[in-house]
């Protein structure tokens, strides 16, 4: 197995800028995005990478960019090392297939969350509320239920710590309007697209998360797109309403880590645990199916 890649350093970028799993270089009117081969999860990023995760991000992303150009348009532009910055292209091996040349935007500050299923907070809020995000729900729903139409329930970008769910009404007072509902359209419309294709892959979407930007007074789709960091995906063939079925993302991962937070060996702050093999190889495996069962082509390496 290759070594996981968790950290770069990329010679002629005006500034640097590292997320949880991403670093992002700028370079004026573009940004070069490198998928690293972090994992995070409770909003902590663990030691332990999970070697080849950002390519299988990165190819995921482009995968969707492609298939749903038409509902609209993203801020990728190649991921042909050919095509970044000379400087860049220094660094080809570790660059190919995890990186993208996209185009700057101007972040919608909302994080663009549609629902299908009763999962992860929003089951917990209906738990407490019967309601999600503003949506008030039949009463007597389980877990892992479908939704009888999948919901926009929007939630704030934060820079550290949880996202915060919010109201459509919350969205509009952030963003305007005139922009909510743009945004919310357009993340109805991928999560339909999204969840249709992936039905006839065998898959479950569950829920997904989208981010868009504006550029040249477009409104485009930016950041990932229906990949296993960003989606729950379930095996149709494993879906028992009332039970939450094994899913293709770092739930796995969630679950180790709580067996360690019931016998107080972590308290879900920095940081992390490292991983033992088993647990990388748990995750990777389960990135590695999604990808290969959403694109019927292998997973990279």
């Amino acid at each position: 197995m290759a070594d996981a890649v968790l950290r770069t350093d990329i010679p002629g970028a005006l500034s640097k800028r590292s997320g949880k799993v991403r670093d992002i270089y700028d370079y004026g009117d573009h940004l070069l995005i490198v998928a690293t081969d972090r994992i995070s999860a409770f909003d902590v990023v663990m030691p332990t990478g999970i070697p080849g995760k950002g390519k299988i991000l990165a190819g995921l992303s482009r995968y969707w960019f492609d298939l749903t150009a038409d509902i609209v348009s993203s801020h990728m532009e190649s991921m042909s090392v050919d095509d970044f910055p000379v400087q860049a292209q220094q660094q080809r091996e570790m660059l190919d297939g995890r990186a993208m040349w996209v185009r700057k935007a101007e972040v919608v500050p909302v994080e663009c969350v549609v629902r299908g299923y009763l999962a992860g907070s929003g089951w917990r809020e209906y738990a407490e509320s019967q309601t999600i995000c503003g949506h008030r729900l039949p009463a007597g729903l389980r877990a892992a239920d479908k939704l009888d139409e999948p919901l926009f329930t929007p939630a704030t970008k934060e820079e550290s710590g949880h996202d915060i769910n919010i109201t459509r009404e919350r969205a509009a007072d952030l963003v305007g309007r005139e922009l909510a509902e743009a945004i919310e359209h357009k993340s109805l419309a991928l999560y339909s697209f999204g969840a249709d294709y992936a039905a006839r892959k065998g898959l479950l979407l569950a829920d997904t998360k989208f981010e868009f930007g504006m550029a040249d007074g477009e409104l485009i789709l930016i950041d990932e797109a229906l990949t296993p960091d960003s989606s729950r995906y379930w095996d149709a063939d494993q879906w028992e309403p009332g039970e939450q079925p094994d899913a293709f993302d770092k739930q796995y991962l969630r679950d180790w880590l709580e067996e360690l937070c019931e016998a107080g060996t972590w308290n879900k702050e920095a940081p992390g645990p490292e991983l033992p093999p088993e647990v990388v190889d748990g995750v990777l495996q389960r990135y590695r199916q999604a990808y290969e069962r959403i694109t019927g082509q292998r997973a990279p390496a």
